[in-house]
């Protein structure tokens, strides 16, 4: 697995979600989830409808999952922004029930197979190089960018760590893409 980036400019992160509206409310959909949420691909496209919906058709408040990588239980509440997005994601996909994956793949023979890493990777790729993003970017950048922003936001590093399941805050500094230039215009902005 290459090193990936997370998105930094807010203004691309806007106009990728456009690029992938236009295009697909699933693929949409999907990114808008992943950055608001910080779950690895895996967990992403391991999801059910019954993850995000109750019976009714209403958004959960929370989705609770157990991750494939870590076995750990991840309980997180879905933001505003991700719970309009699987609005109309599911309002544009129609008919579905509980146990149907979330992201489906248009690829599958029974129409009920889950959208795959490499698909995930090339819609997620292509729209971040239509907006001109140079840098290297994969289905891992979603996480990233969740954390990136996070730590932007003034989130202390020990939650992000904490949110992400990692091992110490310096390894969330560098998975998130926290850099030296990035520490460096803290001290030479504060000038009390």
């Amino acid at each position: 697995m290459e090193f990936v980036q997370p998105i930094r400019d807010k203004k691309q992160i806007d106009a990728m979600k456009k690029i992938l509206k236009a295009t697909s409310v699933r693929d949409f959909c999907l990114f808008t989830l992943g950055i608001n949420c910080g779950l690895r691909i895996s967990d992403l496209l391991g999801l059910f409808i019954s993850d995000v919906i109750d019976e009714k058709g209403k958004v959960l408040d929370r989705i609770s999952i157990r991750e494939q990588k870590t076995g750990k239980t991840k309980d997180f509440p879905i933001s505003n922004v991700a719970a309009k997005a699987i609005k109309e994601y599911l309002a544009k996909r129609g008919s579905f029930n509980q146990n149907e994956p979330l992201f489906l793949s248009r690829k599958a023979t029974n129409g009920l197979a889950p959208l795959q890493r490499w698909q995930a990777y090339t819609v997620i790729n292509a729209a971040a190089r239509a907006v001109g993003i140079k840098d290297k970017i994969g289905t891992h950048t979603l996480r990233k960018t969740f954390g990136y922003h996070a730590f932007q936001q003034s989130v202390d590093i020990t939650i992000i760590q904490k949110l992400l399941n990692h091992s110490s805050p310096r390894v969330t500094l560098a998975y998130i893409g926290i850099t030296q230039d990035d520490l460096d215009k803290v001290v030479l902005n504060l000038n009390l």
